[in-house]
């Protein structure tokens, strides 16, 4: 049988470290992005600002997320009709894909405008903080509208092989948000309204550029009929529904923290806002990691080559063992520059190193949590990955946070993120290295 996937051969650690690097340059720069957003905030000398944004991203994760699982759906829907050689039956995926993916949003919008006062108030917003956090959502939230078009532009790009245009997607948004929100935060003095006129600006750029690319150079896109969103609609929320609850857990888990943190005070909030940030930049490709190596699973997968499917598990836990020491190395060296730059408080210096030298340690392990996940989602039991992230994130997470608070206060909430990470980490590493130690059956459906 003639074999065409470009990972059923030559190195696997090779395959690996191409395909992270690569996919966590796009995403690396968003979050880079978003961490001068910050940064240009703390020039105001404020801290409450942080503290808000800080309230504002425990909600704003949520919808990020569910936009993920959306895109991911997208994905899988279009390439599924591509790998088929059925391009105009992918064409009209793709557009149902947008159709189904802005109408989930338009309603997640909605529903977070409305109650987005109640939602701040549970995770601990209170009096101006509460107040400009709420601000923050009410100008930002509907540009997730047509954010949705955008990632679903993504998805299509993805589906079709076009990785490099989809990152120039990423990249272009990303560059026009840097340049945009020092001038609108301090050269105009919006100060936080700035901040999220900059997030709305950045998403209409994306969505500008997914959709230019995914409709003039590659006409992915067919024209809108509502007999093939009906057609879609099942497949792809049958992809989407598993997807999204995956990707609600590391929120869900963020949004029980900050309500912890913010006990402590709003020194503690914007500390932990920098934190939150600062992770996704130093850890973008082990973040990325995990749709990233998908693909390399997925076609060996397909031809049955089970020695490279172990060989990939094995070589991606070491990438992930030496990306993050690297990464932790350059956070200790770094960390008393970051805390003066953002003008952190005592109280808030003190969260801060507890992520540069406990937190940051952990993600050894929480790397091998991703790489678990991609070995299950991509053969045949996504449930497994469901399962894991809603048992850290919605069931330990939060009494090991009341626990080692009450011991070592805010810094506690650092540590039990650690803890309960590292330790899932090594459960879901081991039990997916059992799985591929047994992996000789035939391809399943399901979970």
């Amino acid at each position: 049988m003639q074999r065409r996937g470009r990972f059923l051969d030559g190195s696997t650690m090779g395959h690996v470290a191409r395909m992270t690097l690569t996919g966590a340059m796009g995403i690396t720069f968003v979050f880079l992005v978003d961490l001068a957003n910050l940064f240009w905030l703390s020039q105001i000398g404020e801290p409450i600002l942080i503290a808000a944004i800080g309230f504002a991203f425990a909600i704003q994760f949520f919808t990020v997320q569910i936009g993920v699982g959306l895109m991911i759906a997208a994905t899988a829907v279009i390439s599924r009709r591509i790998g088929m050689d059925d391009p105009e039956r992918a064409r009209h995926e793709a557009t149902a894909s947008a159709v189904l993916s802005v109408l989930a949003q338009t309603i997640v919008t909605v529903l977070v405008v409305v109650f987005r006062v109640p939602l701040l108030e549970l995770v601990g917003a209170t009096g101006e903080t509460l107040a400009l956090a709420s601000r923050y959502l009410l100008i930002s939230m509907p540009s997730l509208i047509i954010m949705a078009a955008g990632m679903a532009g993504q998805g299509a790009l993805r589906a079709e092989g076009e990785g490099r245009r989809s990152m120039y997607v990423t990249l272009t948004s990303g560059a026009v948000a840097m340049m945009a929100d020092p001038f609108l935060i301090l050269g105009l003095e919006l100060g936080l309204d700035g901040a999220a006129w900059g997030v709305v600006l950045s998403r209409v750029v994306m969505v500008v550029q997914a959709l230019r690319f995914a409709i003039i150079r590659h006409d992915l896109f067919a024209p809108p009929a509502l007999w093939a969103v009906r057609r879609a609609a099942l497949p792809f929320v049958a992809v989407a529904l598993p997807a999204i609850l995956t990707q609600m857990a590391a929120p869900f888990g963020n949004y029980l923290l900050t309500g912890v943190i913010a006990g402590f005070g709003d020194a503690a909030v914007a500390a932990w806002a920098v934190v939150n940030r600062v992770t996704v930049v130093a850890f973008g490709g082990i973040f990325s990691l995990s749709g990233a190596i998908g693909g390399i699973f997925g076609q060996n997968y397909g031809a049955r080559l089970h020695d490279r499917l172990r060989m990939t598990y094995r070589d991606a836990m070491m990438f992930c063992a030496a990306y993050t020491f690297t990464a932790w190395m350059l956070l200790l060296v770094s960390m008393e520059y970051v805390i003066d730059g953002f003008g952190l408080p005592p109280d808030g210096a003190e969260v801060y190193k507890a992520f540069a030298r406990i937190g940051a340690g952990s993600f050894i392990f929480i790397g091998a949590f991703f790489v678990s996940n991609a070995a299950f989602n991509n053969l045949g039991k996504p449930g497994r990955s469901t399962l894991v992230n809603w048992l850290r994130d919605g069931v330990l997470i939060l009494p090991a946070a009341w626990w080692l608070a009450d011991l070592a206060g805010a810094p506690g909430v650092v540590y039990a993120q650690a803890l309960v990470g590292g330790v899932m980490g090594i459960v879901s590493a081991l039990w997916g290295w059992w799985f591929l130690r047994r992996f000789d059956a035939p391809p399943a459906q399901g979970a």
